[in-house]
């Protein structure tokens, strides 16, 4: 079995004390591909000594996040742009937009987001999306540029089955992660709707731990707690679930 998180930030200072030690935690579980995400360029050198020290197993995403869409983010974009030409990325990731830190950034946050999206159909990569808060927003964007080649995931999917099914629409799988096992995370009363090839598993990590973590530092093993859940959601085995997942996953980032 081989199980893919999509979307992890093993480059975290989360993960500065025992970070070789967790991440072999997670390959002994059969969770051996992480995709990498990037947030901006304090971050690069750590992301690319993680793919030195486990170049079978990580794989980089180039990109800017919205939450550091800030008055530099001109020279952001020109740090990715520049990753871009030098070097193989798997996606351009994540990007998008966040209105619950900060919404007055929301003008720069979309043109940020189109930009990145641009330079996704120039090297023909998939995009990863982060949303939060801003569902509308984020489907003006994909509605302007919109198009047969764009494709992607959007990470950390949290909301309804119609937007679930708009996400789709515009040739997005969805990234289910911890919150797909919360009481209340309310994806997992529709979830089994959403037929599974248009599911791929991440974690999040640091961030979003499933239960019983929740609360706690989540990891890439504790990916296992969402295969589980959606084994009981979908009636279907791990194994078969695990192995969907990431043939959605090799499908996407074309390795």
């Amino acid at each position: 079995m081989i199980v893919t998180d999509t979307h992890t930030h093993l480059y975290s200072e989360a993960f500065d004390e025992d970070r070789k030690a967790m991440i072999k935690r997670a390959i002994e579980a059969n969770v051996s591909r992480f995709f990498i995400p990037a947030i901006d360029s304090t971050y690069t050198e750590a992301m690319l000594q993680l793919e030195a020290d486990f170049p079978e197993h990580v794989f980089l995403m180039a990109g800017l996040h919205p939450t550091s869409v800030k008055d530099n983010y001109k020279d952001e974009l020109r740090h990715v742009e520049g990753l871009l030409a030098k070097r193989k990325f798997v996606a351009i990731g994540e990007i998008g937009i966040d209105l619950y830190w900060d919404k007055s950034t929301l003008f720069i946050q979309k043109e940020a987001f189109k930009y990145q999206i641009q330079l996704a159909k120039r090297y023909q990569l998939p995009i990863v999306i982060h949303c939060r808060d801003a569902f509308e927003e984020i489907f003006e964007v994909l509605e302007t540029e919109k198009s047969a080649d764009l494709h992607g995931i959007f990470h950390c999917f949290t909301g309804t089955l119609e937007q679930a099914r708009r996400a789709i629409s515009y040739n997005m799988k969805l990234g289910i992660g911890g919150v797909v096992t919360f009481k209340n995370g309310g994806i997992d009363k529709f979830l089994n709707e959403i037929d599974l090839q248009h599911i791929v598993l991440e974690t999040d990590s640091p961030y979003l731990a499933p239960k019983p973590f929740r609360g706690k530092r989540n990891e890439s093993a504790h990916i296992i707690k969402v295969l589980e859940k959606l084994s009981e959601l979908y009636g279907q085995s791990i194994q078969k679930i695990a192995e969907i997942t990431t043939h959605n996953s090799k499908a996407i980032f074309k390795v």
